[in-house]
């Protein structure tokens, strides 16, 4: 049986580190409610927070590199707005149906964007996150595969990487095709076995159907409540959180990453609602159930779960977790993933 993130045991350094519990803790973008996501400083505190996977989201480069970034357009995560030289760069662009302004990743080289400073995404949000912006790189895949082995070695126990591929189908648009560069990417680092410590995720059906036939390291379908996969306009994600749909996810996937509202809907007051069939069902099809995003501010929670009235404050994200985890689900993405491993 394939196991989607961690193996029982791992050699390192000469010991055996055991695996964690489940439910297992992936950081969502590193510890991105304290950090700049996808930093390596927000990388390093997730695991110090004891996260057992950090997560990377990968875009392309114009010369066909992986680097870590929420989207391809960086205009929100960069500096790369108060750059003259780059200032020629930005453009509109129509990606998956939704017409974006700003500057590109596929745009530039990777000796490029290694020019720019990384900020964090959500300043008013997240002011003290902030602090840390223009301090850091943008990083590569490589690297952050790197840094989870020496956080590994570091902590005496294993690291998990949870890359996910954003817009597959935009990017085979402009030739750049991610599939074949991220095998090459796995195989250089040997993480193409069914026992890797790594979960590739993707909204897209067709990229994960691909990979079932190139790899065996473990795949996650992504969900989310609205809307279906942009390589299949003949399908919506409700469909495929039926009972029929997971059971043809399960025939190419290991795992579903679904939308915290696929489990515990929200009324029209932002009150959560009974638990749908959702983890039993996809658990019946074979499928582990990972579920995002969690995160402690309160426009994010629902209003049971809320203190205070500011959308800013903090409110019950320990307690919102726990009903998660006594639904049974097999990990959770957490911006603040200390909280999440608390809560377990």
């Amino acid at each position: 049986m394939i196991r989607f993130i961690l193996t029982a045991a791992l050699l390192l350094s000469g010991t055996l580190a055991m695996s964690a519990p489940l439910p297992q803790v992936i950081a969502h973008r590193g510890a991105s409610g304290e950090r700049p996501e996808h930093t390596a400083s927000a990388y390093r505190l997730a695991v110090e927070q004891g996260a057992d996977v950090i997560e990377p989201d990968l875009v392309m480069t114009r010369d066909g590199q992986f680097v870590v970034r929420h989207e391809n357009e960086i205009g929100g995560t960069t500096d790369v707005a108060d750059r003259p030289e780059f200032a020629d760069r930005k453009t509109a662009k129509t990606i998956d149906g939704v017409k974006t302004t700003g500057w590109f990743t596929e745009d530039f080289t990777l000796s490029e964007l290694k020019t720019l400073r990384a900020r964090e995404r959500l300043p008013l949000l997240r002011p003290g996150s902030s602090s840390w912006d223009g301090q850091e790189s943008i990083l590569t895949f490589d690297e952050v595969v790197t840094l989870a082995r020496e956080e590994s070695a570091r902590s005496g126990r294993i690291i998990g990487v949870a890359p996910e591929l954003k817009h597959p189908s935009y990017f085979a648009e402009i030739g750049l095709p991610m599939e074949d560069a991220l095998v090459v990417a796995l195989e250089r680092h040997d993480l193409t076995g069914a026992e890797a410590p790594i979960l590739i995720q993707c909204f897209e059906v067709g990229t994960l159907q691909w990979l079932k036939g190139r790899i065996d390291a473990p795949l996650l379908q992504l969900m989310s409540v609205s809307g279906g996969p942009a390589d299949r306009p003949d399908l919506t994600y409700a469909a495929m959180s039926t009972p029929e749909g997971l059971s043809a996810v399960a025939d190419y996937a290991d795992a579903i990453g679904v939308e915290t509202g696929l489990i515990l809907p929200r009324d029209d007051m932002a009150r959560s609602l009974p638990a749908t069939p959702l983890i039993a069902d996809a658990h019946a099809a074979g499928l582990k159930v990972v579920v995002w995003t969690f995160r402690a501010e309160n426009v994010f929670l629902p209003l049971e779960r809320r203190h205070g009235d500011a959308p800013t404050d903090h409110g019950d994200l320990r307690g919102y977790l726990k009903a998660f985890y006594a639904l049974g689900v097999d990990a959770v993405f957490s911006d603040f993933p200390g909280a999440a491993v608390a809560a377990r």
